[in-house]
């Protein structure tokens, strides 16, 4: 790796350069970020002044925790995102990329509680100054982290979910749903998290089957014979002290002459009634089933059904309350343990055996969620889902890929009310002040039914309290903040300037055109993106959905600090640089699909930037000083060029085409595929060693458009791999003067992908060249010919004009092959053939190649290898009659497919007698 500090950039003025000599090698530690700070200091990443009819390129950012730290689900979306910047900035579209972070109140408090310290403890005051402390010290960490990548997103315009417009708009949002009746306040079951005593929403819980236990235990029946009891089993013995019914189901046998009858709660003086309800499953443990409508989804559904009271045992932080009796102040599980042993000590414990259950845990901290009843606010979501269907029915949102579009629909056909409180301290506030008689009142807190007002500001809230309740009102602001996922709901337009209608940015840049993100937040954030923008802006956020997979191990596992797997990005960045990352991530990817990341994959895409490097090296030590722009997109500036440059300028266009096409349709491993073939196939492999024949020949002329050609072709090649690795081809742009491109390739030209002229003669001429110097290479290699030994060579062609292209190339076949150029010729099929001595490969269909090697030849070796051939020939004939002779085969294939059988058949069936004929001349010869 080169030790020193070089750096070309920044460039100078146009005109102004010296040649510039490359080091050894591409030093991403010593390069990179002082690139990415010029980019940055030069402007290149804001979007470019409007011009008329040109629709710009917006994305919004996903908003990182803004204490969080880089890992690969982030280097991932910011590679693809970047990729997407790059090449619509190529393209000339004014692009802007919007970035920001979120302030994830969950784990900001997670945390401040690894630090010792509690909410409760400090004081809310305190509590928020030490938060904002902490974003302060550490909340830059994840947006440098962002830079090393390379995203290349407008820094000047970066949102913060809590910062002051922000803010505004989501007190507007939600006053306005409020408006229309669409935010409510109800007791209503949500999922609790004691740790941080905070409800999170059902998409925030993930459940897990696990191995736990199976309680069998008497519940002993009311007003009748001493002993008479059913038997329950349940996975959750402390709940039973919250219990207000038994269930059964109406149609088994076994119960129905007890349904009206009532049981006695273990371990209490409670009685509740014996109900039936066909939710109960006869087969499952004693077909008897305990409802706890307070502590459990489902009974609370059955007692809704059965207007069954609801009993809370359970304080915030997990601890059973006073509704527990003598199990008051014990945390749930040791409750779980005790209850059970004073049902053994009651006599009503029968027995316990093993049984794997659904466990749901909260996705941040894996803690045991707990199934609570609370006042909370909701938002209506029936009301919101039809539009955001309504939008990918009409084709104004399309998702990639397209399978999701499903996951979507059921989602949103499916839909439940969105528990949008939080219990915690730092986030937003709900814009809402209850409405006491008393400061004593107010004290108490807000109860069941709690008068309330929703306003913009706290001076509105006080004239609608006045004007509803009085003078005397006493208020109180809530105390809950909002679900993280509302502001972010509002991402895509509130970072505009929303709710400001002549908000400048808004105007210009809303609707955006894509969101990138992870298949995992389809739900959590996209499809509330999609609902919240149709509700309040009249307008699809975005009109494409693309939706990148989980990058895990080269195993396939998820990364974790507990097995070990974790990879680095910024790590990774150092010791691989951070293009060889980004390659790896886009070239392993598909739309939708996981991604196995293994370093050894990260190397290989460092040699394929090695690749790059050197071929540059190559270029740029070439004499171009005098050299001027020369547009070889025109087809008429290559009518005077040789075979090999027009068949490299013909695989450059059709590459930048098919990575457009690619590109366009957020194909990036497709694309990076075709950007690796054409440099270390196409263009490194086979034009750059043909170009080393015409730059040192005689020919003054030929050097000359040869210089233009390499130049032309590796300049367009940097602009196809600028997006995927931005890094090391804006260094090697910078070695190209002005005369040649723009001073920057960020802001450079994608190379022109529509209308150009397919020279299919050249394409067909220079593939029947490569199928020369690959039969013979291979041959070379079979009969392990010395590698630096020239050979003399006989090059067959019937075609004439086929013939005389590749006489004109015979100094790069005699290069590529390692021929000796004085004995190489080129003949019809009518001259002599010594086949004695000869190897005679078939090419292809009118080409073949006779290698004269006396002395290095064996025969039987050589018979061996035609024998071979001649098998697979007759293997590949014969398949193709019999597809020709399937039944309704020529009748019903497409003319097109029959065609090409037909003509692969004939080819077979060419080669196979030229091969049958050279092992009859070689067994003559063998006598």
């Amino acid at each position: 790796m080169c030790t020193c500090s070089h750096t070309t950039l920044p460039p100078p003025a146009p005109g102004t350069r010296s040649k510039v000599e490359l080091p050894k090698s591409f030093d991403p530690v010593a390069s990179e970020e002082k690139i990415y700070s010029w980019w940055e200091s030069s402007g290149h990443f804001e979007p470019a002044a409007p011009t008329p009819g040109e629709a710009p390129f917006t994305m919004a950012m996903p908003p990182p925790n803004v204490t969080g730290k880089l890992h690969m689900g982030h280097a991932m979306f910011v590679t693809l995102q970047d990729v997407l910047a790059r090449y619509n900035r190529l393209r000339g579209r004014p692009v802007l990329w919007l970035p920001g972070t979120d302030h994830a109140g969950i784990a900001t408090q997670k945390q401040l509680a690894a630090e010792g310290l509690t909410r409760e403890g400090l004081g809310r005051a305190e509590f928020e100054r030490r938060v904002w402390a902490w974003k302060a010290a550490c909340g830059g960490d994840i947006t440098r982290q962002l830079r090393r990548l390379g995203a290349s997103c407008d820094w000047g315009r970066e949102r913060f979910t809590l910062d002051e417009g922000l803010s505004e708009a989501v007190v507007e949002a939600f006053a306005r749903l409020h408006e229309r009746g669409l935010v409510y306040r109800g007791a209503y079951m949500v999922n609790w998290s004691p740790g941080l005593r905070t409800a999170v929403s059902d998409l925030e819980v993930e459940y897990a089957e696990e191995a736990g236990t199976l309680y069998y235990f008497k519940y002993p029946l009311a007003g009748g014979a001493e002993g008479e009891y059913l038997p329950i089993a349940t996975t959750r013995p402390e709940t039973i002290l919250g219990d207000t019914a038994v269930a059964v189901h109406p149609k088994d046998e076994r119960y129905r002459h007890l349904i009206g009858r009532q049981a006695q709660v273990p371990l209490t003086d409670r009685r509740i009634p014996i109900i039936a309800d066909e939710y109960v499953d006869p087969e499952f443990g004693t077909g008897a089933l305990k409802i706890t409508p307070g502590h459990d989804v489902n009974d609370y559904e059955i007692g809704k059904r059965h207007k069954l009271a609801i009993i809370n045992i359970m304080d915030d932080d997990g601890r059973l309350n006073a509704a527990a009796g003598a199990f008051a102040g014990v945390d749930r599980f040791e409750a779980r343990t005790q209850v059970w042993q004073g049902l053994e000590a009651a006599g009503l414990a029968l027995r316990t055996e093993a049984h794997t259950s659904r466990v749901p845990r909260a996705q941040r901290g894996g803690e045991v969620v707990e199934p609570l009843v609370r006042e909370q606010w909701f938002i209506k979501m029936e009301g919101l889902a039809g539009p955001a269907l309504k939008a990918l029915d009409e084709g104004k949102l399309s998702i990639v890929p397209e399978r999701f579009e499903r996951v979507y629909r059921h989602w949103l056909s499916n839909i439940k009310d969105w528990c949008i409180s939080r219990q915690l301290w730092w986030g937003h506030r709900l814009p809402v002040w209850y409405v006491y008689e008393s400061e004593e009142a107010a004290a108490e807190g807000p109860l069941p039914g709690q008068r309330y007002v929703v306003a913009r500001c706290p001076d509105v809230a006080a004239l609608l309290a006045e004007e509803e309740y009085g003078k005397s009102a006493v208020l109180r602001q809530e105390g809950d903040v909002l679900d993280t996922w509302f502001s972010s709901g509002l991402w895509p337009f509130s970072t505009l300037g929303w709710p400001h209608r002549d908000a400048a940015d808004l105007k210009r840049f809303y609707p955006t055109s894509v969101l990138e993100t992870g298949h995992d937040i389809l739900f959590f954030w996209v499809a509330r993106m999609v609902m919240m923008g149709l509700e309040l802006t009249g307008k699809v956020p975005f009109h494409t959905i693309y939706l990148h997979g989980l990058v895990r191990d080269e195993v396939g596992r998820k990364m974790s600090k507990s097995l070990g797997n974790v990879v680095d990005p910024v790590e990774t960045c150092e010791k691989y640089g951070a293009d060889a990352l980004r390659f790896t991530l886009c070239t392993g990817t598909a739309p939708g699909q996981d991604v196995n990341l293994s370093l050894d994959r990260v190397n290989h895409a460092r040699n394929f930037t090695n690749k790059l490097w050197n071929a540059g090296k190559f270029v740029s030590d070439k004499e171009w000083a005098a050299l001027a722009e020369v547009n070889f997109a025109d087809p008429a500036s290559r009518a005077e060029l040789g075979l090999a440059e027009r068949w490299v300028l013909l695989a450059l266009d059709d590459t930048a085409a098919a990575m457009t096409a690619a590109l366009e349709r957020y194909d990036f491993g497709e694309a990076g595929r075709l950007l690796y073939e054409f440099v270390w196939s196409e263009f490194a492999d086979w034009y750059v060693e043909i170009a080393k024949t015409r730059l040192y020949s005689s020919d003054a002329s030929l050097a000359a458009k040869t210089r233009e050609v390499l130049v032309y072709a590796y300049t367009s090649l940097l602009s196809l791999a600028h997006p995927f690795t931005p890094f090391i081809t804006e260094e090697l742009w910078s070695a190209f003067p002005p005369a040649i491109h723009s001073p920057a390739l960020i802001v450079g030209r994608w190379p022109e992908t529509s209308g150009y002229d397919r020279d299919d003669l050249a394409a067909a001429q220079f593939a029947a060249l490569q199928a020369a110097v690959r039969a013979v290479r291979n041959s070379r290699a079979e009969y392990g010919v010395e590698p630096g030994r020239r050979i003399p060579a006989t090059v067959r062609a019937g075609d004439p004009a086929l013939r005389a292209a590749l006489q004109q190339e015979s100094a790069a076949i005699a290069l590529l092959a390692r021929l000796d150029p004085g004995q190489l010729e080129f003949r019809d099929f009518e001259g002599p053939c010594n086949s004695s001595d000869h190897v005679q490969l078939v090419v292809s269909d009118g080409v073949e190649v006779d290698l004269p090697m006396a002395g290095l030849f064996d025969v039987d070796k050589e018979l061996a290898r035609l024998r071979k051939q001649q098998e697979r020939l007759e293997k590949e004939r014969a398949a193709l009659e019999a597809r020709l002779a399937r039944p309704g085969f020529a009748d019903k294939a497409p003319t097109a497919v029959v065609a090409e059988v037909r003509g692969a058949l004939a080819e077979a069936g060419q080669q196979l007698a030229a091969v049958q004929a050279k092992i009859q001349a070689l067994e003559l010869q063998r006598g």
